[in-house]
């Protein structure tokens, strides 16, 4: 019997500008590989010191299971600290689903409190959102 290793998660790492760190996700942010997310985000920040935006591109997320939700929630909590703001690009139907029955959507998704219009924030992270 033939064993399938698992999907496992492919990230790659760009900057848009000086003050952008875009990280794209490819595969599954699960319980096996969501560490490499955050290991990966806290480097990029300690990195790269006058990040201002951390742009996940979830576009090719394929699932993400409840450590995978942990862990967005350990991103959000790092960026937060470090005053970056974080933006859940071009997130699947599935991800959504995920955020809404967790009650998380709006915790990773707005705009924190005195960053401007919250229609721009919300403009940048729709579903199949676009990096600006």
């Amino acid at each position: 019997m033939t064993t399938i290793p698992p999907a496992g998660l492919l990230l790659s790492v760009s900057l848009s500008d000086e003050h952008t760190v875009c990280v794209g996700i490819e595969g599954d942010l699960d319980y096996d590989s969501s560490q490499q997310l955050l290991d990966e985000t806290l480097g990029q920040l300690s990195r790269h010191t006058g990040t201002r935006h951390l742009r996940l591109d979830c576009s090719r997320l394929v699932t993400c299971d409840s450590m995978g939700l942990a862990i967005l929630l350990a991103v959000h909590r790092a960026t937060s600290t470090a005053g970056v703001r974080l933006h859940l690009d071009g997130r699947p139907a599935s991800l959504d689903r995920v955020l809404r029955l967790t009650g998380t959507l709006g915790h990773l998704t707005d705009p924190p409190a005195g960053a401007g219009s919250a229609v721009a924030g919300k403009q940048q992270d729709v579903p199949g959102g676009e990096h600006s």
